[in-house]
């Protein structure tokens, strides 16, 4: 009898009390039931550090931040030589790599020059046929011309040997015009260096194909460098040529100081910016193909609250400063925006006339 009514209980009985009890922890996770003592939210700060002897503070004040902007560009050459042949052939060599140094002249790549070989055999050889055919009509119009005077020839045959004679000295003229055209392009079939500079690309392997709108190898003069940027339109009109700009490289530490050489006159219709290409002064480690940005101020100044690099704390992804508050340090995370020079503005975290540790590191 007790099982049958055992049997008969409930089915929702035994997630009821699952989800009750669920309940009762949720409450007293939140504090309505257990005890009356509750700790009202806030921020209670900490003991925090001494302040180390010696150490340097400084306070928080706004100061007037130039409000710079950044385009980022690349350097160029002003001389770049894309080297391609003339007429369609097989690459047989390619002697220089991305890199190498190379003199006005040198043979950069050889391609397959068979054909062109022949070409200009066969215009060698109608050259000599053309000049023997006007060395035959040379001498006929001389004979004519004898018996011509000694009245032995009609002025008939004085012309025609004359004419024949010209005929035959327009030829050979020709025939040495194809000579040197198939010449000139023997030569080019073996690509060099138009000018002293350094090798940037090598794009065909022996064995390709080249054509005559495919370059072999790119070549560029390593001492006349430029950056190029492109920028909005509407801070290209307060540029004008001459001024300078401050270039950064992204594989140089101090920052670059260029002057405006061109300003493109057109404005892209896609992205709305102008090409500005400055010129670079020679610096180490300037190469040609480098990412960098320039930085213009094409806005007016602004109040910002600028701080030192050296007190910014790095916590991974965060950002902290040591505050000084009673003669005790306090750990405070802020957020960063724009940097200038040795200077980070302070976007969030601060306020004006706070007091913090110059050198955050000193705390650590």
């Amino acid at each position: 009898m007790s099982e049958h009514n055992a049997s008969r209980q409930p089915r929702w009985l035994l997630p009821a009390a699952a989800i009750g009890g669920l309940m009762l922890v949720i409450l007293y996770a939140l504090g309505i039931l257990g005890g009356p003592d509750k700790v009202e939210p806030g921020v209670s700060p900490g003991p925090g550090q001494t302040l180390p002897a010696g150490a340097k503070t400084f306070k928080v004040g706004a100061q007037a931040a130039v409000n710079t902007l950044a385009w980022q560009g690349r350097v160029r050459s002003r001389t770049v030589a894309n080297l391609s042949p003339k007429l369609s052939a097989r690459v047989l060599e390619v002697n220089v790599r991305p890199g190498d140094s190379v003199k006005q002249g040198d043979v950069l790549a050889r391609l397959d020059d068979r054909e062109l070989r022949a070409a200009h055999e066969a215009a060698t050889a109608a050259l000599a046929a053309a000049q023997a055919r006007a060395a035959q009509a040379t001498a006929d119009e001389k004979r004519a011309a004898a018996l011509y005077d000694k009245q032995a020839a009609t002025q008939q045959d004085y012309d025609a040997a004359l004419a024949q004679a010209k005929a035959a000295r327009a030829l050979v003229g020709q025939a040495a015009g194809a000579a040197r055209q198939a010449q000139v392009l023997l030569g080019d079939n073996s690509l060099r260096a138009p000018f002293d500079g350094v090798i940037s690309e090598r794009l065909k392997e022996p064995g390709d194909m080249a054509m005559p709108s495919e370059t072999v190898v790119t070549l560029y003069q390593a001492q006349a460098l430029r950056f190029e940027a492109a920028i909005a339109s509407q801070c290209a009109a307060s540029v004008s040529r001459g001024m300078t700009a401050t270039v950064r490289l992204d594989a140089l530490a101090p920052t670059l100081s260029a002057q405006v050489d061109e300003i493109a006159p057109d404005i892209d219709p896609h992205t709305h910016t102008r090409l500005l290409k400055l010129s670079l002064p020679a610096a180490a480690g300037v190469r040609h193909g480098q990412f960098g940005w320039l930085e213009l101020s094409c806005q007016a100044e602004r109040q910002a609250l600028l701080i030192p690099l050296g007190a910014v704390l790095q916590y991974g992804q965060l950002q902290a400063v040591k505050v000084v508050e009673d003669g005790r340090l306090h750990t405070r995370h802020i957020r960063t925006g724009k940097r200038y020079g040795d200077q980070i503005e302070v976007l969030s975290g601060l306020r004006d006339g706070e007091t913090l540790l110059a050198d955050g590191g000193l705390a650590l």
